[in-house]
């Protein structure tokens, strides 16, 4: 009997972890499910404008700016509130009064209790602005505090425009460079087998060999170290798109197709007008805000006036009877109104004023130095740009050259008319020229995207 009821128990417990199993089974599936993208850089460029992180976030700044507009505007408008008060007595509050009032003595006194156990109140209560200098600057300011956060959030899109151009630049430079140091370490490879053979067969020297043998561990050392940062580079631009680091990401654009793309000078002959870039707006912002500041502290030698209109009922009772039908209840109302004149604040009001004033010339310096600065940078990237273009055809004509070299030196080597030395050179000749070009394509397009930074609208 005790080995049925065993039997049993372990089956059930079987089928138990069988059931919960299958129930995971979709969740487990869903955790592990990854999508899969394929990007040109215009396709990144607008997933990241809806996608990233930092962009979702600017857009809620925005939201809740104008939460916080409204919030201003309803300061100006009729308030109401209700309030409810209940007050149990445990001990009425007494007084004296002269006993004679009763029929008593005279000089003698009596104590007499005031109120009753219970009483309730009940008011509903209208509170309405009607003039306060600093409400009608704080309209104002709420308007331009909205206005920062779209500008900021027209800054975040410029910026993260940028990131793309960059990451994405970066991912191809990275895979070209896995590609063609692969390529070079195949040929390599086939170099070291054949001057290996013929060094075993009397007709190479060793010291051949082992220069062949020295560049193809340097070979292979870089292509590991970049295959680690092509992957690395694939995920930070992940990050910037906004998309999780498990999921596929396929990049369609070529990074020569790219730069050619990005080969144009007559963006650089455009005259820039400092006025439509974002950080020079953005600074026009901060010097309104502080105009307003300075209105405000100005306001607050105006009068105030608001008004307040109440109704309400008291009940009094010694028991607890409120809720009965004979309970009294005693209605009242008011209506009261409310100014408030500063007469003097023993300078104070005009201290803060003086403050926000050189707060405000402040500003205005800043900005006057923004712009130059702005102006200045703007020549430095044109110029940054045109040097990356002129870098980029050198380079491209310098490659030519080194593969020249290289194949030239490599026929001598095989027949004898060269050393393992000048095959060498001729080898890490080549490769530095592929790297310079490579890095001659990125500086190109990410050259052009600091310029379109500037400029951009």
């Amino acid at each position: 009997m005790r080995k049925i009821i065993t039997y049993f128990n372990n089956k059930t417990l079987k089928c138990f972890v069988a059931a919960m199993i299958l129930l995971a089974a979709p969740a487990i599936q869903a955790q592990d499910e990854t999508q899969n993208f394929s990007f040109t850089l215009n396709e990144a460029i607008q997933h990241a404008l809806e996608y990233n992180r930092t962009v979702i976030n600017s857009e809620r700044d925005i939201a809740a700016a104008n939460k916080k507009k409204w919030e201003t505007i309803a300061t100006g408008l009729p308030q109401i509130s209700a309030s409810g008060n209940y007050q149990y007595n445990f001990e009425l509050q007494k007084n004296v009064v002269p006993a004679e009032f009763f029929g008593g003595n005279p000089g003698e006194f009596v104590e007499v209790a005031f109120g009753t156990k219970h009483s309730v109140d009940a008011r509903a209560t209208l509170n309405q602005l009607i003039f306060d200098g600093s409400y009608i600057v704080g309209l104002k300011a709420a308007k331009v505090y909205l206005a920062y956060y779209e500008n900021s959030k027209q800054k975040t899109d410029i910026e993260v425009k940028e990131q793309v151009i960059n990451a994405y630049g970066n991912v191809l430079l990275l895979q070209e460079s896995v590609a063609i140091l692969e390529k070079n370490k195949a040929t390599l490879q086939k170099n070291y087998t054949e001057t290996n053979e013929s060094y075993k067969n009397g007709l190479s020297e060793e010291e051949d060999v082992e220069q062949i043998s020295i560049t193809l561990a340097k070979i292979d050392s870089s292509l590991k170290n970049a295959v680690r940062l092509s992957d690395i580079s694939l995920n930070m631009l992940k990050i910037i798109l906004g998309i999780e680091l498990n999921d596929e990401l396929v990049l369609t654009d070529k990074l020569e197709s790219l730069t050619e793309e990005n080969l144009d000078l007559s963006i650089a002959a455009e005259e820039f007008n400092v006025e439509q870039n974002i950080d020079y707006k953005l600074g026009k912002i901060n010097t309104i805000q502080q105009e307003l500041l300075m209105k405000q502290e100005k306001s607050k030698a105006l009068p105030t006036l608001s008004t307040n209109l109440a109704f309400g009922y008291n009940g009094f009772n010694n028991d607890f009877s409120f809720f009965q039908s004979n309970q009294q209840w005693l209605n009242y109302s008011y209506l009261g109104v409310s100014l408030n004149v500063p007469i003097f604040s023993s300078l104070q009001r005009s201290a803060r004023t003086q403050q926000a004033k050189i707060a405000l010339e402040q500003a205005r310096t800043q900005q006057e130095e923004l712009e130059q600065n702005l102006k200045l940078r703007y020549q430095q990237a044109k110029s940054e740009y045109e040097y990356s273009i002129e870098e980029y055809f050198t380079s491209k004509n310098n490659l030519r050259l080194a593969e020249r070299i290289e194949n030239k030196q490599q026929i001598k080597f095989k027949e004898g008319l060269s050393s393992s030395f000048e095959f060498t050179e001729a080898q890490r000749q080549l490769y530095a020229a592929q790297q310079d070009y490579l890095d001659s394509m990125t500086q190109v397009i990410d050259k052009r995207a600091a310029l379109e930074k500037l400029t951009a609208q």
